[in-house]
């Protein structure tokens, strides 16, 4: 996906941060687990969202051993659940709330 160039680290910065080898990064691109800026010359940017993304698979990965294919799945209700749980709390319901 191609997007409005932001703010972020470059791929290898990123990978660094992380960990993981670059091409592992442009692997998780490919497969949709990480979803980076693009600048106009095509070069990706991650921001610190993405971070916490990588963090999230690494938990998924180790605790739950999930496969790449999995990981897309689980990520993406992980997320509809969070949008979810967001727009009742600015609905000030007491559903979901600690």
């Amino acid at each position: 996906m191609v997007a409005t160039y932001r703010a972020g680290v470059t791929i290898e910065a990123f990978a660094a941060a992380t960990g993981l080898h670059p091409e592992l990064v442009r692997r998780y691109v490919t497969l949709g687990l990480l979803d980076p800026d693009t600048d106009p010359d095509g070069r990706l940017w991650f921001g610190t969202a993405q971070l916490t993304r990588v963090a999230r698979i690494h938990r998924l990965r180790a605790g739950l051993g999930l496969n790449y294919a999995a990981l897309g799945v689980v990520l993406d209700l992980l997320d509809r659940v969070e949008e979810l749980e967001a727009a009742l709390s600015r609905r000030g319901s007491g559903f979901g709330r600690r």
